[in-house]
């Protein structure tokens, strides 16, 4: 059954809650987000889709990127595949339309490399301050993680909270510890991120 988890919560992907093994070895993270339907003159032209990209930033024990080459460093729509091949991106989905995941990340835990202890989750609007849009236009935004093997999601966290003038959104990360891998949901908004390179920044 899944989890819902509230902010700042985390959850161990290794044991259950009376200590024994999951047996989990790779997760899907779906990431979602609706737009808020934009009132408009009659003839006004109709606004320009927000364009949200989810992206994983990859850190070591000491919590910073493990490379200044986006290349090993960054999973994006511009690096689908990470070099180890334990983490791949599905594709940029330019609307977010339609319902359920508007963007997927695979993770095989079992063969993640050991150099990175972190795997954090993010989202930006791309040209977001060009476009003169936010994640107060922003709706039902969510992140999900579902066991590979069953398919049954494992938790979801939903980001509920008013991002009004945020650009960029840390929403969650998996992490390494003392051997076991755990969720953490984070839901920290961030103002200036129209450009991926920005929430990288935060973890330089």
């Amino acid at each position: 059954m899944s989890v819902n988890l509230q902010k700042g919560q985390k959850i161990n992907l290794t044991k259950s809650t009376d200590g024994a093994a999951t047996g989990l070895k790779a997760v899907m993270v779906g990431l979602g987000w609706d737009e808020v339907e934009q009132k408009r003159g009659f003839f006004a032209p109709k606004p320009a889709s927000i364009d949200c990209d989810a992206s994983a930033i990859l850190c070591g024990e000491n919590g910073k990127v493990i490379s200044p080459d986006l290349n090993t460093s960054v999973v994006y729509f511009g690096n689908l595949r990470h070099i180890s091949n334990s983490i791949i991106h599905q594709g940029d989905n330019l609307t977010g339309a339609g319902e359920g995941d508007d963007e997927q990340i695979m993770v095989n835990l079992q063969a993640v490399p050991g150099q990175i202890a972190k795997i954090v989750f993010v989202v930006n609007i791309y040209d977001a301050r060009v476009k003169g849009q936010h994640f107060g236009m922003i709706k039902n935004a969510f992140i999900r993680l579902v066991n590979m093997d069953t398919r049954v999601e494992i938790c979801r966290f939903n980001l509920s909270e008013n991002y009004a003038n945020m650009t960029g959104l840390v929403v969650g990360e998996i992490y390494r510890r003392d051997g076991e891998w755990k969720f953490n949901a984070i839901g920290q908004p961030v103002a200036e991120a129209s450009r991926l390179d920005s929430l990288i920044q935060l973890y330089r």
